[in-house]
Order: C-alpha cells, then structure tokens, then sequence
C-alpha cells in the first residue's frame, strides 16, 4: 500500500474541506487530467490543474458554497488509488447527498490522471443539471 498516495488523498480531501490549500497544487500534477463522467455541464474532461480548479470553482459557485467532499475511505498501491467520499450540496432547490469514488493514477502520490464516479448517476444528472 502506498502511504504517499494515501497521505496525498487525506490532504487533498483536508483542503477541500478549509484546511492547507497548498496541497491542491502539491498533490495534483499540472498536466493531471480529470474527468467527470455524465451529460450534465461539469461532465467534462479537464485537463491541466488550472482547469481542474475551473471545476472546483465551480462547484463551489454553483452551490452558494455548499458543496462539500467528505472522504469516507481509500486505498492505494504503488500507482493506483480509489477515495470514497460524500458530496453533499444545494442547488436551484435542489439536494446532493451521495457517495461518490475518485480512480487515481499518480506517480508518488502525486495525480496524473483522476476519474470520478458518482454511486447514483441519476441523482448526480438531476442535481447538475
């Protein structure tokens, strides 16, 4: 188990929630791509960090602040991890409450490549859209 990758997802998700935002810029490569899987406007492919954060922005500005990722669990070898987490938000009268997972590939804990996936495409489409 890789304990770079795993310390890697702990501080992102920390970041998410208030705490060190250096570690956004630490942890995600600059060429890392990020996709998010769906129809909805923020299923897309974001390539390099600056668009990942287009995205994080987004979420936030889009929910009045209320989107949150709380991680549930991960797991991690020497390339690959999964995080489970929680999002939760508002939007337009509308609730997200669901787990969703993050697929990570890095090199020493750093993200290269990140797929996520949420437990109930349904109510992921519904909620962004």
């Amino acid at each position: 188990m890789s304990d770079a990758a795993r310390a890697g997802i702990e501080r992102v998700f920390a970041a998410f929630g208030g705490a060190d935002p250096r570690a956004l810029f630490e942890v995600i490569a600059e060429d890392a791509v990020w996709t998010v899987n769906g129809t909805v406007p923020v299923a897309q492919v974001y390539r390099g960090r600056d668009r990942i954060f287009e995205l994080f922005r987004a979420t936030r500005s889009l929910t009045d602040g209320t989107y949150q990722s709380t991680l549930k669990w991960s797991l991690a070898d020497e390339s690959h991890a999964v995080a489970v987490y929680r999002a939760r938000g508002r939007r337009l009268g509308r609730e997200l409450d669901i787990d969703q997972v993050l697929l990570i590939a890095h090199r020493d804990g750093v993200w290269t490549e990140i797929t996520a996936i949420p437990s109930d495409p349904p109510a992921f489409e519904a909620f962004w859209a």
